[in-house]
């Protein structure tokens, strides 16, 4: 995110100083992530330690902290660890917000870096351990449950009307508008064929998993060591192993769209059943909840400042060549 959460960040260095121990000497925002509800900062003490923290509005405990310490447990190296407060909490409440407080980990995401072949290898192998983690059912319990929701697609539908409208707006919006009626035949497609997948999914009993639900190039971070993390555990789910699969091969930001990179990750996965049809079932629906959520916060309201540039953008990279909407189009023919 571009635009700060309105938290000062004098009341930031407070909490980490109070509630984390942390001898703060600065902190600095960093505009990252498209998570319109939280803001990510790195703070240095005096000892020279670096510290990733993150604040977002949230208004249940959260679940991604869970999920973490579970993992670490579970013996996943590839998880960057969330330091207690003082009271043994994995995270800290400041009003309406939750922060977190992490190792700073110097590196690259795969959205601006290649993986190696052996970093694909180990991300396959460390995905596949995760994927036959047995979950207890007192954290089942705090998870989503993969319900096939008709909540994405039924939110593209009530943009149809505003795209048919006379365009009106700022000048993101007005820009929106004509991009969307140029491609309306093809979000048409994006939503029925989800609604499609979807009822036909509702009558099957595919197994669940335990999935990170968003493991595209950008939460994989490498470090100058060339180790691999995942990172961003905000939206786990219980869920068949093709929500993760999808990423592999998928396109998201025009990356990770070549035949000898799921190779790869595959060779370290190891052997296993796709089903084609979850698979084109979420790469649609990935893209109908982007199109939901950049559609009604551009088209909808005013808000967002620098963030509506990078939501347009966002936007408009999924009709590229090899992007991701051509890409789910491939996987439903397959």
């Amino acid at each position: 995110m571009l635009e700060k959460q309105p938290v000062s960040e004098q009341c930031i260095v407070d909490c980490l100083i109070t509630d984390y121990g942390i001898d703060v000497s600065t902190i600095t925002f960093l505009p990252l992530g498209a998570d319109m509800h939280a803001s990510v900062y790195k703070a240095q003490a005096y000892n020279r330690s670096s510290y990733f923290v993150k604040l977002k509005l949230s208004d249940h405990p959260d679940i991604s902290a869970l999920v973490i310490g579970f993992l670490q447990d579970a013996g996943i190296k590839q998880i960057i660890p969330i330091f207690k407060t003082i009271h043994n909490q994995l995270t800290q409440r400041i009003g309406e917000f939750t922060l977190t407080v992490s190792p700073f980990i110097e590196g690259q995401d795969g959205f601006s870096r290649v993986l190696t072949d052996d970093q694909w290898i180990m991300f396959g192998r460390t995905l596949r351990k995760i994927h036959e983690i047995k979950v207890p059912s007192s954290i089942q319990d705090t998870l989503r449950q993969e319900s096939y929701s008709p909540q994405w697609r039924e939110a593209v539908r009530s943009l149809y009307a505003h795209i048919e409208s006379e365009p009106r707006g700022d000048e993101i919006a007005v820009q929106l508008l004509a991009f969307m009626k140029q491609h309306i035949a093809s979000i048409h497609r994006l939503v029925e064929r989800a609604e499609q997948l979807a009822q036909k999914l509702q009558k099957e009993s595919p197994e669940f998993v335990l999935c990170h639900s968003d493991i595209h190039g950008g939460n994989l971070l490498m470090d100058r060591r060339d180790a691999i993390y995942m990172v961003d555990w905000d939206a786990p789910i219980m869920a068949p192993k093709e929500r993760d699969l999808m990423f592999i091969g998928g396109g998201v930001a025009n990356v990770w769209n070549q035949s000898h990179e799921e190779d790869l990750f595959y060779k370290g996965y190891g052997k296993t059943e796709v089903n084609m049809e979850i698979l084109a079932y979420y790469r649609h629906e990935r893209i109908v909840e982007d199109i939901a959520i950049y559609g009604r916060q551009l088209l909808l309201t005013t808000t967002g400042g620098q963030d509506r540039i990078e939501s347009y953008k966002h936007f408009v990279a999924q009709f590229e060549p090899q992007g991701v909407v051509e890409i789910a189009f491939k996987t439903m023919r397959a």
